[in-house]
């Protein structure tokens, strides 16, 4: 679909707050709080996605999370493209990620943004985001490192677009592989000196 470029300035930028409040939604930590799992910023790495959620033990509390990360994110693209247009959805769905990351409620200390990644193109663009999951799992499964299999993923989103150039989402991938790599910096650090934990080991 081409992005229409005549909604008036106004109603993007109301629809990207908006996108950055739902993304703000800090599930893991609520998810955690509900089912007695203790305080989510003190265990593990102290992230509030569903990898670290994972780490109470509890694969419930992990599900529950991904489910609605992905599904905050998925839900503000969706709306912004029925309720709008294309380049709405486009930016609500970036701003749901970088309220994910960098959340309101929690003083801008968030996620990585994987889940709401996938959540985004899945609706953004199915195809794309389709091949990004093929990606996820073919590097998870081979090298055993989720960080690595996420980074991968963002990588070559950019690529792929450009086998989709109708949908007109370069600008865009780049600004996710962009952003799915600044939050994983550490874990890049971790991957080089082979310090970095890998999927299944505490």
């Amino acid at each position: 679909m081409t992005p229409e470029l005549v909604t008036p300035p106004m109603i993007l930028v109301l629809w990207t707050l908006l996108g950055y409040l739902l993304g703000s939604i800090p599930f893991g930590s609520i998810v955690t709080h509900v089912m007695g799992l203790g305080d989510l910023r003190q265990i593990g790495s102290g992230n509030i996605g569903a990898t670290n959620v994972l780490r109470t033990g509890s694969k419930l509390g992990a599900g529950l999370t991904l489910t609605a990360d992905v599904g905050k994110a998925g839900a503000t693209v969706f709306l912004a493209r029925y309720l709008v247009a294309e380049d709405a959805a486009q930016l609500a769905g970036l701003a749901a990620i970088l309220g994910h990351c960098y959340p309101i409620w929690l003083k801008f200390q968030g996620g990585k943004g994987v889940a709401t990644f996938f959540g985004l193109l899945f609706v953004l663009a199915w195809p794309i985001g389709l091949a990004a999951g093929v990606t996820w799992l073919s590097t998870a499964a081979l090298f055993k490192y989720s960080s690595l299999a996420s980074l991968t993923a963002a990588a070559v989103i950019p690529i792929i677009v450009l086998l989709f150039p109708s949908n007109n989402l370069f600008l865009l991938s780049i600004s996710l592989m962009a952003l799915i790599f600044w939050r994983h910096k550490e874990n890049i650090i971790r991957l080089l000196n082979s310090t970095e934990s890998k999927i299944g080991l505490k």
